[in-house]
């Protein structure tokens, strides 16, 4: 395989790049401060994965500092698992956030005081109105939207309700404070948006303390305002929420105005990055959890085997505009496929065994023994070190390495041919065993002593096939993991349900040997199985030089096509 081209640390120019190069060239500011905001209702995707690169990256880039906040302003659906999985996940991506982990809630009583500013200034009303008769006032995307008839409350009343709504008096969702500006605005975001709701329930940091939470786009521009960021970066859907985002911020004492930027989010292709989709498949037990290696979550992804730099070089290569950025999966494992390659070590490993005999092995006693012989880890790179490749009698190979009826141009074993063993001697077939059924059982093949370390005299070998002494190598078991979806769009059919499309192959786990080199290898290690593909060790179930359990991070070539996944053999 050659050698692919190296990972790039080089940062790519995009819009939001200039005009943060143009705010601090101009002196408007001094330095940057962004922020990623996730609300911890899930496990991160690769949709975060370009997100956290976008901030921290540059942050990183200007000198500048990235804030981790969660918008915990959703107590029913958050939890302190979700928040601890998204700090992991950043740090296992290569970044680090500036001082303390930030919430939300940390600003609640600011949230609550500044509410308490816009209804003195007449600019916020409680509102009785139902969700329903809600949203037959808001009118249409072409009819202007009806005033409420509670809008015209009195400062007093609005105040005196608002309180008395923080304090419990009346049921959830009898009341609502809603943001007081304009119901005709062609922006329906605009049509007087709520701003508070009542709600009962546990919230993982200040327990019962509330029982009015505040809605997102509120709390989000006074949470950035008061953090000081300078540019707040969100993905396309909030384009049309930025007249709110202004708004709020221009009608309050807020110590900085930050600047909302809008970037086109990342859709991969063979996939479904919606959180409640993510979390239909594992309540309904379609994945094995989260982290299950068929999933786009960093755990997931992390558990597969891809490493954090693939993953950055992936955000680098897709770039950020505001056009739409619909990546085929085959980029994403060509990163990871190119990362790999300089750094994982390679052994070997069968997959679908046949058993081979050497019939002339001789032991170490005898006059011209049948000797191993050590191999590196790694081509291009000897600090990798090396091992020793034991040989026996019996011996492993691939059941695709033979053909009892070869095709023109085969270049591997078969009845009456040679090919030579990975690091170790030519081999010649004599004799094939079948079973009634005419299935190959086993082959016995005899050494030529005289071509370890060097070519056959008189004669040339051109195929070389990986193998396992049967006496040494240790089972393993292999998940051998493909796309989760047949469908390079699932959810993008309106009248078919996004799992009528999972993969019933997208998973096949199998029996097989590997060099006794790794049998402790700790968990996440990433080896190249040689002509098979790259893996890592499991991070839940692979217990070294016990367990030991192995997955497909990608193979050596993208060999996906219509219908057909990854081979072993690629």
């Amino acid at each position: 395989m050659n050698d692919q081209a190296p990972i790039s640390n080089a940062p790519v120019q995009h819009f939001i790049r200039s005009i943060i190069e143009a705010d601090l060239a101009s002196g408007k500011h001094a330095g940057i401060v962004t922020r990623f905001p996730p609300e911890p209702n899930g496990y991160l995707h690769i949709g975060h994965a370009k997100s956290i690169c976008l901030n921290f990256g540059l942050a990183k880039d200007f000198d500048g500092a990235c804030n981790l906040r969660f918008d915990d302003t959703n107590p029913e659906k958050e939890s302190e698992e979700y928040a601890l999985a998204i700090q992991e996940d950043v740090h296992w991506l290569g970044f680090e956030w500036n001082g303390s982990v930030r919430w939300a809630s940390d600003y609640f009583q600011a949230l609550y005081d500044y509410a308490e500013t816009l209804i003195k200034k007449g600019l916020a009303y409680v509102d009785d109105l139902t969700p329903e008769e809600m949203r037959e006032y808001r009118g249409t995307l072409t009819q202007a939207g009806r005033a409420s008839p509670y809008r015209e409350r009195m400062v007093e009343e609005n105040l005196d309700l608002f309180r008395r709504m923080k304090a419990g008096e009346f049921a959830d969702g009898t009341k609502t404070l809603r943001a007081r500006i304009d119901m005709a605005s062609p922006n329906i975001n605009m049509r007087d948006p709520v701003i508070y709701r009542i709600k009962r329930a546990h919230h993982i940091r200040t327990g019962d303390t509330w029982l009015v939470y505040p809605m997102y786009d509120y709390t989000h521009c006074i949470s950035d305002a008061l953090e000081n960021i300078t540019h707040s970066l969100c993905t396309l859907e909030f384009e049309d929420h930025r007249p709110l985002y202004d708004w709020v911020l221009d009608q309050l004492p807020v110590p900085s105005h930050p600047r909302q930027i809008e970037f086109s989010r990342l859709e991969l292709h063979y996939t479904v990055t919606s959180k409640r989709k993510l979390n239909q498949l594992v309540t309904q037990g379609l994945v094995s959890g989260w982290d299950d290696p068929r999933m786009p979550t960093i755990h997931g992804m992390r558990r597969r085997g891809y490493t954090p730099e693939g993953i950055r070089e992936f955000a680098r290569r897709i770039g950020i505009s505001k056009s739409e950025n619909v990546i085929d999966m085959a980029v994403l494992e060509g990163c990871i496929r190119e990362d790999l390659e300089s750094k994982a070590p390679r052994v070997m490993a069968v997959i679908n065994p046949l058993k081979v005999v050497l019939t002339n092995f001789q032991d170490a006693a005898s006059a011209n023994p049948t000797t191993s012989r050590s191999a590196g880890f790694h081509p291009n790179h000897p600090e990798f070190g090396e091992r020793d490749v034991p040989i026996s009698r019996e011996i492993w190979i691939e059941q695709d390495d033979f053909s009892a009826t070869p095709p023109a141009g085969w270049q591997r074993l078969a009845p009456g041919g040679e090919v030579r063993l990975r690091y170790s001697y030519v081999i010649k077939c004599e004799e094939v065993i079948q079973d009634a059924a005419g299935n190959v059982t086993e082959l016995r093949c005899s050494i030529d002593h005289d071509t370890l370390g060097k070519n056959p005299q008189g004669r040339k070998v051109k195929g070389v096939i990986h193998w396992l002494s049967a006496t040494h190598a240790k089972p393993i078991e292999i998940r051998l993991y493909e796309r989760l979806f047949t469908d390079p769009e699932p959810d993008g059919h309106k009248d078919r349900d996004f799992l009528t499309f999972l993969n019933p192959a997208s998973l096949q786990i199998v029996q097989g040997w590997v060099e006794p080199a790794i049998e402790n290898a700790a968990p996440e290690s990433r080896y190249q199985f040689e002509r098979l593909g790259y893996f890592c060790a499991d991070r839940n179930d692979h217990k070294p030089g016990e367990k030991l359990v192995f997955n497909r991070t990608v193979g050596l070539k993208d060999a996906w096509t219509a219908g057909q996944g990854q081979k072993g053999g690629s």
